[in-house]
């Protein structure tokens, strides 16, 4: 006979987390306010105001989500109480397994929908932005970073998120100098935010003749997508400088035979944006200019808000001692979590795009650290 008081603990353990994420009327109250907002769409001339309209879009798009979010973890945790129920006086390895899988998948659910309810920024729930660039370390560095670009990309695909890779800078002998991701996703920002920093790499070196262990940095940069509607982001064309020319690398060969790649400067700040990833120039320069307007409102959101950390946090360079994580190969193999203190011994895994638990950690662990300034 299977000991199901185990499984029976954890089904109801879930209860009660669940329980305590939807109070009684959470349900009703989100459904009026969907239906409120729904209403607000219909009326005459809604689309006149565009920012507005976007708010209001936003909101449903995220009340939405959050329903189904709800909706979901309750299916499964029906789903749990069946196979559990099944089991009962009929043992079946099976169904067993089943079980387990069911619970395992609600927990998991769980602890993502626990670390959003600590999201209260105005940006969590955006789309983000995440440019990655090498540091010291010479070619190492710049292999390691084509090596992060694909760990964000397959943290992405994991959690449901589309990919966009609009730009690409081929290192000279491998991997890359740099990168700008474009991550759409419920809460995406909220979650990626805690990846800006320095990534630190030790390895024996796969460009070492003598086969030398090294230590490579690169660095990640995350900011918020701002919706092209934002009147505050509109850019007078006099300001900007836009480039053209041939795309390389990232995007394949059909993006490189004509000048197709463009990168937009904005003269009084210097800021840019580059998007090569689309078939067309006028694509690509629509991309561009969402992330550039996306660079400057963050820029101005710094310059206005004196607690600088809210948006972006405070610039490293990436080089020693400003690491937020560091991923071991040899001599063993650890990734370490510096703010944290999390650790995990299958960096192929987490290199392969398991980032779940340092990031909800790195969240967790930031929520903590406001509350316990405010008090």
């Amino acid at each position: 006979m299977i000991d199901l008081e185990p499984l029976r603990r954890r089904v109801s353990e879930c209860e009660s987390r669940t329980t305590g994420l939807y109070q009684p009327g959470w349900l009703t109250s989100q459904q009026a306010r969907l239906e409120e907002l729904r209403t607000k769409t219909m009326a005459t001339g809604f689309w006149n105001d565009q920012t507005s309209a976007a708010e209001i879009m936003g909101g449903i798009a995220r009340i939405e989500a959050d329903i189904a979010s709800q909706q979901k973890a309750l299916s499964e945790l029906d789903d749990a109480r069946t196979a559990i129920e099944l089991l009962v006086g009929m043992p079946d390895l099976e169904l067993e397994r089943e079980a387990v899988g069911s619970i395992e998948q609600l927990e998991h659910d769980l602890q993502i929908l626990e670390t959003t309810a600590y999201f209260s920024g105005p940006y969590d729930a955006s789309n983000a932005i995440l440019s990655l660039s090498s540091g010291a370390g010479g070619t190492d560095a710049q292999d390691w970073t084509e090596m992060l670009m694909r760990m964000y990309i397959r943290y992405a695909e994991r959690q449901g998120f589309e990919v966009l890779v609009t730009d690409y800078m081929q290192g000279e002998e491998a991997g890359i100098k740099g990168c700008t991701l474009v991550i759409r996703g419920h809460y995406a920002y909220g979650l990626l935010m805690h990846e800006k920093g320095v990534h630190r790499l030790v390895r024996i070196s796969p460009f070492d003749a003598n086969k030398r262990r090294h230590t490579s940095f690169a660095a990640a940069d995350v900011i918020p997508e701002i919706p092209e509607t934002r009147t505050d982001a509109e850019i007078p064309e006099g300001d900007l400088r836009i480039d053209v020319y041939h795309a390389s690398g990232h995007g394949g060969q059909n993006v490189q035979k004509v000048s197709t790649a463009v990168r937009i400067t904005h003269i009084p700040t210097g800021i840019s944006a580059s998007c090569q990833n689309e078939r067309s120039q006028l694509q690509n320069k629509r991309m561009a200019m969402a992330v550039l307007k996306s660079r400057l409102f963050v820029q101005r959101e710094l310059q206005r808000d004196a607690q600088i950390s809210e948006v972006r946090g405070a610039f490293k360079s990436a080089e020693w001692g400003n690491e937020i994580r560091s991923y071991v190969l040899q001599p063993y193999k650890l990734a370490k979590d510096h703010r944290t203190g999390l650790e995990k011994g299958n960096v192929d895994a987490v290199l392969d795009g398991d980032l779940q638990d340092f990031i909800l950690a790195s969240v967790r662990h930031d929520a903590e650290d406001r509350r316990s300034s405010d008090s």
